[in-house]
Order: C-alpha cells, then structure tokens, then sequence
C-alpha cells in the first residue's frame, strides 16, 4: 500500500516547456495522469513519452490531463516536446523538491556506484484531487495501458 493512496495530491508549481509558471491544483476538477521521469531523451523515457502521445485521444476522451515531469531544465523541455511532437506538458523539476515531495527522488545504483535519482512512477488524481492509483518502479512498454484501464 502507498503512503499516497487516498490522500490530496500534493500541490506544486514549476515551470512548464513553454516558460509559463504551471500549478497542479489549476487542473483540479480534472483527472490528472501526473508522472515522474529520469531524463528526456533516453530510451525508455521516449519509449514513454510517446505512447502517452500516441494515446492522447484517448486519455482526452476520458477527460485526463497528462503531466510529465523530470530534473531536465525547459530549454532540454522544449527539444525533446519539438523532436517527438509530444502533445501534453512537461515540467522541469531542477532542484527536485517535487520529486521529493512525491517520494520519487530515490537512491539507485548501477554497476555497484550509489546516486539519486528519479523512481519512474506515475500518480492518478481524481476531479477531487485525490491520490487514487500509484504505480512505482514503472516498466514502460504496455504502462500507458494500465493507466487507461485504471481511468475507467
């Protein structure tokens, strides 16, 4: 069970690709796909990226906003949006607060050395703001249709 479930979504406001200031609860009323990446541009952070792209029309049919959101700056944002004709926003986390708040900033460790870094999961949020679903430690192919089956 995760510490999340049935609690408010923690609110926030970072800047988007486009530059804009981006509040969470701006959207409440709506359901939010809210997910948390380690980098753009990488394989499986595209792979991501594009089946939530793909798959568009049918989170907008079931009246869901998509957020992404990584360490990468808006600059980084705004290339990887260009080159993969993403359609939903991107958030740019620099100092990683969010990702803290939302227990995805993570120690990890690869070929025995030890860093931080960001725990690809996603959060569903009702119209009421509230954590309904969290998926942690995310594998990426077929996850977009777990988050579309859980949306109902």
């Amino acid at each position: 069970m995760d510490i999340f479930l049935g609690k408010k979504a923690p609110d926030f406001t970072l800047v988007a690709d486009d530059g804009t200031s981006f509040t969470l609860s701006q959207l409440k009323g709506k359901k939010i796909v809210l997910y948390f990446y380690p980098k753009d541009d990488t394989t499986g952070c595209t792979a991501q990226a594009c089946a939530f792209r793909d798959h568009k029309p049918e989170f907008d049919g079931k009246d869901v906003c998509i957020i992404g959101i990584s360490k990468d700056d808006t600059k980084r944002h705004q290339n990887f949006k260009n080159k993969h004709q993403l359609n939903f926003t991107l958030l740019s986390d620099t100092d990683c607060k969010v990702c803290e708040t939302y227990g995805v900033w993570i120690e990890k460790s690869m070929y025995g050395r030890k860093y931080f870094g960001i725990d690809r999961s996603t959060f569903y949020i009702d119209e009421s703001f509230v954590i309904r679903k969290v998926w942690r430690k995310v594998k990426v192919p077929g996850h977009h249709l777990d988050v579309l089956k859980e949306m109902g």
